[in-house]
């Protein structure tokens, strides 16, 4: 007879083994850029071990905003990405400013990118992009009921198309694989596996 799974969701954990944090002995920047900033650090493992050369990105706070119209529409955006050379399909997403609340920082963006606003906001999920070597956490919203309220007001560096697509569309971009971005990707399936 097989055991019986756990329930969806639950985690089990050996209780007995206790997991310990790393100490760190020193840290030296090797850059800072408004975005991009590494440092290496000499830290010291629980059982005295020394790794002196660990490599950490530091980034401000991310947002990105699963925007639904009152039609059901997605509201995505297209651009060019230039670390994989090509143009995708993405959430609007973008940076938290120094002072700024991330749902304001998500509302900010998507009224930039997108041109909309309103309805109603709820925090999704918080992830991070690689908890290991990466500092920063990426606020994932939702806002159910968003209306076209202006034009973009892009930066300097951006060329958006901005695309509303159905939740069907949505689904076969991802079980295509055509949102490569994990931190889009991620959030988007959680509320299609959770409405």
């Amino acid at each position: 007879m097989r055991p019986e799974a756990p329930p969806f969701g639950r985690i089990i954990i050996n209780i007995s083994m206790k997991i310990e944090k790393w100490k760190t002995l020193s840290s030296e920047y090797l850059i800072q850029r408004p975005w991009l900033t590494a440092r290496r650090d000499s830290v010291e493992l629980p059982d005295g071990r020394v790794h002196p050369e660990y490599y950490v990105l530091e980034y401000p706070a991310w947002v990105n905003v699963i925007a639904v119209t009152p039609e059901n529409r997605f509201v995505m955006i297209e651009q060019y990405r230039h670390g994989l050379g090509d143009v995708f399909i993405e959430l609007v997403a973008g940076v938290v400013e120094d002072g700024e609340e991330p749902q304001a920082a998500a509302r900010r963006e998507l009224l930039e990118e997108a041109g909309y606003a309103g309805g109603d906001w709820e925090l999704l999920t918080v992830l991070s992009q690689n908890p290991s070597t990466t500092t920063n956490l990426t606020y994932c919203y939702l806002a159910r009921g968003v209306v076209k309220v202006a034009d973009q007001h892009l930066d300097a560096t951006e060329d958006i198309a901005v695309h509303l697509l159905t939740e069907a569309e949505v689904r076969n971009l991802l079980a295509r694989d055509a949102i490569k971005q994990s931190l889009m990707a991620a959030p988007l399936w959680k509320y299609l596996a959770t409405k």
